[in-house]
């Protein structure tokens, strides 16, 4: 941790169960991704230190069905341990930040972790905040990303409907901008 740390770097920690995660957190990791055995103890030791949980939602639902999980059918252990923590989580005040450990789902489908994070308890625009806002400050970019102003790199999307009352919106893009340029064009 010291190393990373004076070097500038950042230190994530991929913890899924309560004691590993609680010693992530007193060495000094910046994030926990997954977190899925986290205690209330822990994650307010997570709040005390600043230490971000990116809870990979979707990749556990990803696993899952790759497993053989019909969404059909009551959720696997696995998931209901995820969705309970995400509400623990919630309750604890600890800062959440959205992640997704991309690669485990379908290139395309990172809006997934967004929509279960509404489905498991976080009102719409704190999702909205914690993939944009949130993880700029992670990524130590909060001065350039994260929110729409002047100086902000300008990686916006355009879509039909309102996000803060269906995530689902975000799934279909009419308009991408990147670093200010148009590369994907409203159709009229």
């Amino acid at each position: 941790m010291d190393e990373a740390h004076s070097a500038g770097r950042q230190v994530a920690a991929h913890a899924t169960i309560d004691e590993g995660i609680r010693r992530a957190v007193l060495a000094g990791v910046d994030t926990i991704e997954h977190g899925y055995g986290a205690s209330d103890e822990v994650l307010a030791l997570m709040r005390e230190h600043g230490t971000v949980l990116i809870p990979t939602l979707a990749a556990s639902e990803a696993m899952a069905r790759y497993g053989g999980w019909d969404p059909r059918e009551p959720e696997p252990a696995r998931l209901r341990a995820a969705r309970a923590m995400f509400a623990r989580a919630l309750k604890s005040g600890v800062t959440i930040a959205c992640g997704s450990d991309v690669g485990v789902f379908a290139h395309g489908d990172n809006v997934r972790e967004l929509e279960l994070m509404a489905d498991y308890g976080m009102a719409p625009a704190d999702v909205l905040r914690s993939a944009t806002m949130t993880a700029a400050r992670v990524l130590r970019r909060a001065t350039d990303l994260g929110r729409v102003a002047s100086g902000f790199t300008a990686d916006l999307i355009a879509v039909h409907g309102d996000p803060l009352h269906s995530l689902a919106a975000l799934r279909a893009p009419v308009m991408v901008m990147k670093e200010g340029r148009v590369i994907v064009e409203p159709h009229s």
